[in-house]
C-alpha cells in the first residue's frame, strides 16, 4: 500500500478536490465552540437532591425486601451491580475467593440497564463487542445491536451463573465506608442500618447512573409533569421500551437535551405525542445504524478466545492503533479508517508529528462532512436540517447511530427549538422559554444524562474514610490522585473501578474487565500469601500521577479545541485535563502494562502488610 503518497496527496488536494475548505471549517468549529463556553462547567448542573430527590427514586421495585440489619463479615463487598460490580464478582469468583458480597442500590442487577429503560434504548457498540463474559455464558446475541432489555436480562444471568445473588444485598444504598486500622476490616455501612466488615471494597459506582439536571432558572416552577429519562414513567406515557406511548396522544411534550438517549427516544416521542418540542443545545453526529440479525452459523463457527480478540481489535481501531484487520466493520471503525488508513504505520509513513495531525484533521472533516450531507438527506426543511448538523471533530462527543432520529424532524406533530448553543433560556410554570417565546407543555422530559465530571464522592453517594480518618472527598477535592486509577493511597484494600488515572475505552465493559481481571489477581495474592493489606506507596502514587501528567499532552489540544461536553470538562479541558486524565498512551498499552505488572508478580508500588 502506498500510504504515505496517499497521505500527502490528501493534504496537497484543493478546495474544489476535497469538496470543502479546510479554512472555513476550522474558523465554523470554533465559532460553535465559542457559543457553547460556559464560565460553570461542570456546575451548571443541578445536584439531584432535596427537592429533586424524586429524579433518583427506584420506580422498578415491585417488591420491596425487607430485612433486619447485617453486622457478619465477608472477604469481599463489592459496591454496584453493573457490568463493573458483576465482572469483578465475576472474575473474583474465578480466583477462587467465595465469600463475596455485592451491595447494590437498585431493585436488580444491570447497572446503567437498570435504570435506562426509555422506549428505544439499545446498545450503541455491537453485542458481539459490548456484552461481556459471552464466551463464559455461551450466549448468543439475537441481533447485531441488542436491546436494553435484553442486556438487563442478560446482566442478571451473569449474577445468576457466577452465584452472585448469593448472599447480596439488593435495595440497599451504602451511606459510609470506614477503614477500621485496629481490625484491618472496612466498615461498610448502608442506609438499611448494616455495618457490614470486610477486608476487601472494590467501589465499582458506574460513570453513568447519577442523574444530572441543567441549572436552567425555573428549572423547580414547571406545574406540569415531569421525569428523567433513566426513570422513564410509563404510567404517564403508557407503552413500553418498544414504544407505543398512547398516553402522550393528546399531550405536548418538551425534551431537553439531544445526545445519545434522546437520539433513540426522541423517535418514539414523536410517533405518539400531539406535539413534540426537541429544546437543542448542541448538535449529536447521527450516522446510519446497520443491526441485521445474528448469523448464527458464524457467531458458533467462532474459535475459543475470539470474543477478547474481537474486543481488542475494535479497541485497537477506535483508540488510533493500527490493526490488520477490520473485524467490527460498521460506523465505529469507519469512523477511524477515514481518520487512519491513510497512513498504515506512524512510524513507516514518513510524516512529520504535525503532518499526520493536519492529515486527520482532514480526514476528520470528510468524515464529518459525510454526516452534514446525511443529515441534508434524511430532513426536508432545509433550516432545521441545517440546525441539526454538527460542527465539532468526531469524537468530540460520543457519535450515535439511528435511522429514525433525523427523518424525525419531518413530521408535522415535531418541532426542533435550536437555542443555537445557549441552551434553553428559563422554565416556567407553564412550559419552557427560548429567545423570548414560551413553549407550553404538559409534560417536560429531562434527556440530560448523568453526571461524568463532578466529584466521586458525590456520583457515589458516600465518602470512603482511611487511615487516620482521611476522607477521598478531602483527598481529591482538587485533583485526583492514584496508583493505576484503581488504588488510592491512605485507604488499603480499596479498589476503584473506573477511567480516570486508567484506560479509557470507547467500549466501557472492556475496560472494567480488565481492572476486575487485576483487582482479582491482587485480592487472591493476598489472601493466598496470609498478608494482611496492601496500599498504594507514596512515591509509586506520585510517579503515577507525573505519568498522567506528562501523557495528557497527546490529547490536550484536540479537547481543548473541541464543543463542550463531558469528554472536556465542559470545555474546561486545561483544568479538567492533565491529571484528572485518563493513560495518555491508551487503553491497549495501559492494559499492557497492568499484564506486565502482574506477570513480575511483586505488587510493585504497593506497600504489603
Amino acid at each position: 500500500m502506498e500510504t504515505s503518497n496517499n497521505s500527502e496527496d490528501l493534504l496537497a488536494k484543493s478546495v474544489d478536490e476535497l469538496g470543502f475548505d479546510p479554512e472555513v471549517l476550522r474558523n465554523k468549529y470554533r465559532q460553535e465552540r465559542d457559543k457553547r463556553l460556559r464560565v460553570d462547567g461542570n456546575d451548571q448542573y443541578v445536584e439531584v437532591t432535596g427537592e429533586y430527590s424524586h429524579f433518583v427514586d427506584d420506580p422498578y421495585i415491585e417488591t420491596p425486601v425487607i430485612r433486619e440489619p447485617l453486622s457478619d463479615e465477608v472477604d469481599v463487598i463489592v459496591i454496584g451491580g453493573g457490568f463493573g460490580g458483576l465482572l469483578t464478582g465475576a472474575r473474583l469468583r474465578q480466583a477462587g475467593v467465595a465469600n463475596i458480597r455485592l451491595v447494590e442500590k437498585g431493585g436488580n442487577f444491570g447497572g446503567t440497564w437498570y435504570w435506562n429503560r426509555y422506549p428505544g434504548a439499545a446498545c450503541d457498540i455491537e453485542s458481539y463487542v459490548y456484552l461481556p463474559l459471552l464466551e463464559e455464558m455461551g450466549f448468543v446475541p439475537e441481533r447485531k445491536f441488542i436491546d436494553g432489555k435484553d442486556i438487563l436480562a442478560y446482566s442478571q444471568s451473569i449474577a445468576k451463573k457466577f452465584d452472585l445473588y448469593d448472599n447480596a444485598c439488593l435495595q440497599t444504598e451504602v451511606t459510609e465506608t470506614r477503614w477500621d486500622e485496629s481490625i484491618q476490616r472496612w466498615i461498610v455501612s448502608t442506609n438499611r442500618g448494616d455495618q457490614m466488615k470486610a477486608r476487601f471494597i472494590c467501589m465499582s459506582n458506574g460513570p453513568l447512573h447519577r442523574p444530572k439536571l441543567p441549572g436552567i432558572p425555573g428549572i423547580d416552577t414547571f406545574k406540569g409533569h415531569t421525569f428523567h429519562t433513566s426513570r422513564w414513567d410509563y404510567q404517564y406515557t403508557g407503552g413500553s421500551a418498544e414504544g407505543n406511548l398512547s398516553g402522550l396522544k393528546d399531550k405536548r411534550v418538551g425534551v431537553i437535551g439531544t445526545g445519545a438517549t434522546a437520539v433513540q427516544c426522541v423517535p418514539h416521542l414523536g410517533a405518539s405525542a400531539q406535539q413534540l418540542y426537541v429544546f437543542q443545545r448542541t448538535p449529536s453526529s447521527v450516522d446510519f445504524r446497520n443491526d441485521p440479525p445474528t448469523d448464527k452459523k458464524w457467531f458458533n463457527s467462532q474459535e475459543p478466545g475470539w470474543h477478547q480478540h474481537r474486543m481488542d481489535n475494535f479497541n485497537i481501531l477506535v483508540s488510533g492503533g493500527y490493526a490488520e484487520e477490520d473485524l467490527v466493520n460498521d460506523g465505529w471503525t469507519d469512523i477511524i479508517r477515514n481518520l487512519l488508513l491513510l497512513v498504515q504505520t506512524r512510524k513507516d509513513s514518513g510524516m512529520s508529528p504535525e503532518a499526520l495531525a493536519e492529515l486527520a484533521e482532514i480526514a476528520d472533516f470528510q468524515k464529518m462532512e459525510e454526516i452534514r450531507g446525511r443529515v441534508e438527506t434524511e430532513v426536508s426543511d432545509q433550516a432545521i436540517a441545517e440546525a441539526l448538523k454538527p460542527y465539532y471533530r468526531q469524537f468530540c462527543k460520543r457519535p450515535c447511530f439511528h435511522n429514525e432520529y433525523l427523518a424525525t424532524f419531518n413530521r408535522p406533530n415535531v418541532l426542533l427549538v435550536d437555542t443555537k448553543g445557549r441552551g434553553v433560556e428559563q422554565i416556567t410554570e407553564k412550559g419552557v422559554m427560548v429567545d423570548g417565546v414560551e413553549y407550553e407543555l404538559d409534560c417536560l422530559v429531562f434527556a440530560t444524562g448523568f453526571e461524568v465530571g463532578t466529584g466521586y464522592v458525590r456520583r457515589s453517594g458516600y465518602d470512603v474514610v482511611g487511615h487516620d480518618g482521611i476522607t477521598l472527598s478531602d483527598k481529591w477535592s482538587e485533583r485526583v490522585s492514584s496508583l493505576h486509577g484503581m488504588h488510592t493511597r491512605g485507604f488499603p484494600n480499596c479498589f476503584i473501578l473506573g477511567n480516570i488515572q486508567a484506560g479509557f475505552t470507547a467500549n466501557y465493559p472492556h475496560a472494567l474487565n480488565e481492572e476486575a481481571k487485576h483487582i482479582s489477581y491482587i485480592v487472591s495474592h493476598v489472601m493466598d500469601n496470609d498478608l494482611n493489606s496492601v496500599e498504594a506507596s507514596a512515591q509509586a502514587e506520585s510517579d503515577w500521577v507525573e505519568t498522567i501528567i506528562d501523557y495528557s499532552q497527546f490529547n490536550e489540544k484536540f479537547l481543548e479545541d473541541c464543543t463542550p461536553g463531558y469528554y472536556n470538562g465542559e470545555g474546561k479541558s486545561k483544568e479538567r485535563l492533565r491529571q484528572h486524565n485518563n493513560y495518555g498512551k491508551g487503553s491497549e498499552a495501559f492494559f499492557e502494562r497492568m499484564r506486565e505488572w502482574r506477570s513480575a508478580g511483586d505488587l510493585s508500588g504497593l506497600e504489603v502488610k
